[in-house]
């Protein structure tokens, strides 16, 4: 589990016992709204649920060419975010954010270092490092680039976003950009492997219904596009 001698107040571990702000977001749920399918690895048993950089690295290099977005390649504005990840007491920890509650959109939200292309950008990598950088001052130099997972794309801003996972050579010494980042996150992946704590809703009506997934970590809701992509690499990491 996350450090709790972590002494920078935006810097939270998700440990029992210690008290998490909840987050000030909206979840724009539909009132028809129904439950879908249970954690796809819920069959497993708890041991195969606590993954360690070395099962990760080898889940990324077996999988195959992620699938892109429709929207690629017809000048639509194009994202790209990082997943940090670290080994800490022989599991894999991944990095989060909680989003802060003055910006416009998003506010409050559990989400990954990211954002908006940059013309000073050479690829979509380099936009993933800078964001991760401007946000909450992680090192460049100190992430490898291990995987790249499926690309998203978002009905309402009509953008796809390209995920990279990285990997860092220990837990990082990061500080929270204070106009973006309200609190930062230290999630262990067998957290999130918890059958309990993850759900799929189906939104939308025939044939345009759709499922959107959810985390309920302690005091924080992951879910829409950020929980997408921890399932897609769960899911790649469990082999389910």
């Amino acid at each position: 589990m996350s450090d709790p001698a972590t002494s920078d107040p935006a810097e939270t571990g998700s440990e029992p016992g210690r008290e998490r702000r909840p987050a000030p977001q909206v979840i724009p749920r539909p009132a028809n709204a129904r439950r879908g399918e249970p954690a796809p690895w819920a069959h497993l048993p708890a041991r195969q649920r606590r993954p360690d950089l070395a099962q990760v690295r080898a889940a990324l290099a077996a999988a195959g060419p992620p699938r892109r977005s429709t929207l690629e390649g017809t000048g639509t504005r194009a994202s790209a975010v990082l997943a940090p990840l670290y080994e800490q007491d022989g599991e894999a920890v991944v990095v989060l954010t909680r989003r802060s509650a003055q910006l416009r959109s998003h506010r409050g939200e559990v989400s990954f270092p990211g954002g908006g292309r940059d013309a000073g950008d050479v690829d979509l990598r380099a936009t993933a490092l800078r964001e991760a950088a401007e946000e909450v001052r992680l090192d460049p130099g100190s992430v490898e680039i291990i995987g790249e997972l499926d690309h998203l794309q978002t009905v309402t801003s009509r953008s796809f976003i390209v995920p990279y996972v990285g990997q860092l050579p220990g837990r990082p010494e990061l500080e929270a950009s204070p106009d973006e980042v309200a609190a930062i996150l230290h999630v262990p992946l067998s957290e999130l492997l918890d059958p309990d704590l993850f759900h799929e809703e189906r939104w939308g009506l025939a044939p345009l219904e759709h499922p959107i997934y959810f985390f309920e970590l302690d005091g924080d809701t992951v879910w829409g596009a950020t929980a997408a992509m921890l399932r897609n690499l769960l899911r790649l990491i469990t082999q389910t």
